[in-house]
């Protein structure tokens, strides 16, 4: 093979050249250097984003690396959602205990992005796994980034040993597929899978590791305590970015390779989410901690996520990637006010906190509004659009009955979105949160996601885009 066929992994090359800027960068300012160092990484991000705007097809190391347009574009996507969390991390990096490690913080994140990009790619079981562990193992340190203050130690803790444990039993179930089939690759393997019930086994361990990743029940006790304790930039990355590379390499993989077994998989992926999302919905009521309350929304939203992967189709895949859009913007506008608010009460994260914002701050308040709304999918919002399409394609595939019980589920979570909303405009407060100004870069990055989440559902050109990558 011509060594410079490497090249071709334009979005992998381009984001291990601003790892090692921004490494080398770290090391030759003088700290603290956390302003310089943000400017430094946004403007790098923005380059590799526009670097690789234009979706390729690669196929290299014999198929073991392999992307298609639609990859390249969740490439993109995920490195949009990424500059979007560091442009919100400016001002918790700057507190006194973390403006010394802000370049920790740039280059832990890189490389979990670098390793969700190899996941998305992979064309065979032993590159998906490396870049899983390439993306799992620096995710705990960005989870225990605050280990002296309140919870990051112990969150840290609970999400190292639990991705040790799926990660173990993900292994096991691909050992299972490699011993009945010889080969790890995904072109070979689907004429080879006879649904054995070995193989069915391995199925099934394998969706349990993922299922981890993307915290669906009953893998999913690790979320609301994970999120509470890490930082909240790391707990809207780890909500929005993992979930949704994770998301698009579990349909890839159940359409590459188990596309022969789709009666096994469809059947255990429809009782999944439609507990996933009752689940979710009936705890997510109870949470007064507005991070624990984003965690079992984020496991709701999974579940809505999987009915475009229960779809099994190309329509599927154009709505999954738009639902993943929509969710960033709209994920990260509520976490990036949760973590100004946070930063300016002293870290108070309860709902409470939030009674009679709209007062003091009604521009943070509108932006915290129009989120919730998009996550609960109330039109004309793009939240609205995004639950259409996953609903449609996984309605046409025949999936009724579990749409029909994802959509009685909506009812539960408009209900939970509102009490927020409740708490911003109705409920008095004798000390609400005083009037502040948030950093330059944190409100660019919330009028961004501001943007996208009435846009989205507007432009119906973006769906398109992504429907004709699909078929390509």
């Amino acid at each position: 093979m011509d060594v410079t066929m490497i090249f071709s992994m334009q979005n992998e090359l381009s984001l291990i050249a601003v790892l090692v800027i921004v490494l080398l960068a770290d090391l030759i300012l003088k700290r603290p250097n956390h302003k310089a160092l943000q400017n430094l990484t946004c403007v790098l991000m923005l380059i590799h984003i526009a670097l690789n705007v234009v979706p390729q097809t690669v196929d290299l190391f014999g198929g073991m690396y392999h992307s298609t347009p639609m990859a390249s574009a969740v490439k993109t996507i995920l490195s949009v959602g990424t500059l979007l969390v560091f442009m919100q991390s400016g001002q918790w990096l700057g507190r006194e205990d973390t403006q010394h490690k802000a370049g920790e913080f740039y280059v832990l994140t890189l490389s979990t992005l670098l390793g969700m990009f190899f996941m998305v790619s992979a064309g065979s079981f032993v590159m998906f796994y490396v870049g899983l562990e390439l993306a799992s193992i620096p995710m705990a340190c960005l989870v225990a980034f605050d280990k002296y203050r309140h919870h990051s130690a112990e969150a840290g803790a609970k999400f190292i040993l639990n991705s040790m444990f799926s990660s173990a039993i993900m292994l096991y179930g691909l050992s299972f597929v490699y011993g009945t089939c010889g080969t790890t690759y995904f072109a070979d393997l689907p004429q080879l899978l006879t649904g054995t019930p070995l193989q069915i086994m391995a199925m099934v361990f394998f969706f349990a590791g993922l299922g981890f990743k993307l915290s669906l029940v009953p893998f999913h006790m690790w979320t609301p305590d994970t999120y509470q304790g890490a930082p909240t930039p790391v707990s809207g990355y780890l909500s929005v970015i993992s979930k949704g590379a994770a998301a698009f390499a579990l349909m890839s993989i159940l359409l590459k390779v188990f596309g022969n077994m789709v009666d096994n998989w469809s059947l255990l992926l429809s009782v999944v989410i439609v507990i996933t999302i009752t689940v979710a919905n009936l705890f997510a009521i109870l949470q007064e901690n507005l991070k624990r309350f984003m965690a079992y929304s984020s496991i709701s939203q999974a579940g809505y996520i999987m009915l475009a992967v229960l779809a099994g189709s190309e329509q599927g895949m154009s709505s999954l990637v738009y639902y993943i859009v929509v969710y960033i913007v709209a994920n990260l506008a509520v976490f990036g006010v949760i973590g100004a608010v946070e930063q300016q009460t002293g870290g108070k994260v309860d709902r409470d906190t939030y009674n009679g914002l709209y007062r003091t701050n009604p521009k943070l308040t509108f932006v915290m509004t129009l989120a919730l709304f998009s996550l609960a999918g109330i039109p004309p919002f793009a939240g609205f659009f995004s639950k259409f399409f996953v609903f449609a394609s996984a309605f046409h595939s025949g999936y009724w009955i579990v749409v029909f019980l994802a959509l009685i589920n909506t009812i539960i979570s408009l209900y939970y979105y509102l009490l927020i909303v409740k708490a911003m405009y109705i409920t008095p407060s004798d000390a609400p949160v005083p009037t502040f100004r948030t950093p330059r870069m944190m409100r660019a990055s919330l009028f961004l996601c501001l943007l996208g989440i009435v846009l989205l559902g507007i432009c119906s050109g973006v769906f398109d885009w992504l429907t004709d990558l699909s078929v390509r």
